[in-house]
């Protein structure tokens, strides 16, 4: 396993880091994993030397939370756990949701709780909150750091000039500043070279991209995607642009290299990830110890400028997609 540090934080993380919204409840999505196969995935992972996970509140509506805590039970100080809130948790309460002072507060204690823990890593803001003024979510964030419940902040998927307004502010307040983003990065989805990864390199903010594979896109040819579970029932990828512009070129390119490199797809889809500098942990959801393994394997592969370059060419400007 590689190792790096987590943007200024100076926290070493492991470069790929286990996304653990695939377990929990099948309730919630039919290609999640129950408890048991998801405490395995943990293990399996932490035997690769993987240290670095990431969850959120509202993946099976806690349920991953409490696994990822039940599999860490023993290992909670060599491990880095990141979790995430903002979507409404309770249809009944609108204060289930959003990034308000109580929203917070209590969606932090009920995220301890299903941990487990003391304190968190790494606690991100899911979405940005167009209700609430980004101030009041940092004086809440700020609070937590200080009350050691939380030891960094983060944001994910938003305008870089929401991201820039928010780290301006917590800047001008003497807050505690974000220190990663957890944005849409992959192959077939580059939007985020034109404004935000550039921002994020200048301020020294770490990138930890999420849906590094496209959903499942990058992970086999075209016409077998809609042959899996995930393809067959996760509507969410369907609303990305990654059947779009040239995504489909990209795929048979990525099909082609894999070939040419005795790899998987994803493999070369995540070798193309992380030889990217301000990348510093794709986070990387699986239901298979064996796609985890292929996982940690692709960052044995270098690919050349040349495929680099091979691989880029197809892709067309698409929607903006995972802000909202």
């Amino acid at each position: 396993m590689e190792y790096t540090t987590l943007g200024s934080t100076g926290v070493e993380v492991s470069r790929i880091c286990l996304g653990c919204m695939s377990f929990g409840s099948s309730d919630w999505r039919e290609w999640v994993l129950d408890e048991e196969d998801g405490i395995e995935l943990v293990e399996r992972a932490r035997d690769l030397g993987i240290n670095f996970f990431d969850t959120a509140n509202m993946y099976s509506l806690g349920e991953s939370e409490r696994v990822l805590g039940a599999a860490l039970e023993g290992h909670r100080e060599e491990s880095v756990v990141a979790t995430k809130g903002f979507f409404q948790m309770d249809d009944d309460d609108p204060n289930s949701g959003g990034l308000s002072r109580k929203a917070i507060e209590q969606a932090l204690d009920n995220s301890l709780e299903r941990l487990g823990m003391d304190t968190i890593d790494l606690y991100q803001i899911h979405r940005w909150d167009y209700d609430t003024p980004i101030e009041e979510t940092l004086r809440a964030l700020d609070d937590a750091v200080r009350r050691e419940k939380v030891r960094y902040i983060g944001a994910s998927s938003m305008w870089t000039r929401q991201f820039a307004d928010a780290l301006h502010a917590s800047d001008r307040l003497g807050l505690e500043r974000f220190q990663t983003m957890q944005n849409h990065y992959n192959l077939l989805y580059r939007e985020e070279e034109r404004e935000m990864l550039p921002y994020c390199e200048q301020e020294d903010v770490g990138v930890i991209p999420w849906s590094p594979l496209a959903r499942g896109y990058l992970t086999r040819p075209h016409e077998e995607y809609d042959a899996t579970t995930r393809g067959e029932t996760d509507d969410y990828a369907r609303e990305h642009p990654y059947f779009e512009g040239g995504g489909r070129e990209i795929n048979e390119r990525c099909q082609e290299l894999a070939e040419e490199y005795g790899a998987t797809m994803a493999q070369i889809g995540l070798a193309w990830l992380l030889d990217k500098d301000w990348v510093d942990a794709p986070i990387v959801g699986t239901t298979s110890i064996e796609h985890l393994e292929d996982a940690v394997e692709a960052l044995d592969i270098s690919l050349s400028e040349s495929d680099t370059e091979y691989l880029e060419a197809p892709y067309e400007p698409v929607r903006v997609s995972g802000h909202e």
